[in-house]
């Protein structure tokens, strides 16, 4: 058995499976947020900033953060 990866978001750590994406990542968060993002109501953006696709898969240590697509539409 393959250990799990470890993430956070925001700011609590989360272990997914070795091949998950950041919505298998949310969705262990917190599943209210996970639909909120397939709905297209909240984005996910790295630790930069930079919104990232939800079916992007994880790397160990990935931090993300939920923000509103609202946000991103106003250019905030």
């Amino acid at each position: 058995m393959t250990d799990p990866l470890v993430v956070f978001v925001n700011g609590a750590t989360v272990r997914v499976s070795v091949g998950g994406t950041v919505l298998d990542a949310i969705a262990a968060h917190d599943a209210a947020a996970a639909a909120e993002v397939r709905a297209g109501t909240r984005a996910v953006a790295d630790s930069r900033g930079i919104v990232v696709d939800p079916t992007t898969p994880l790397t160990g240590g990935f931090v993300m953060r939920l923000v509103s697509a609202r946000q991103l539409a106003d250019g905030a």
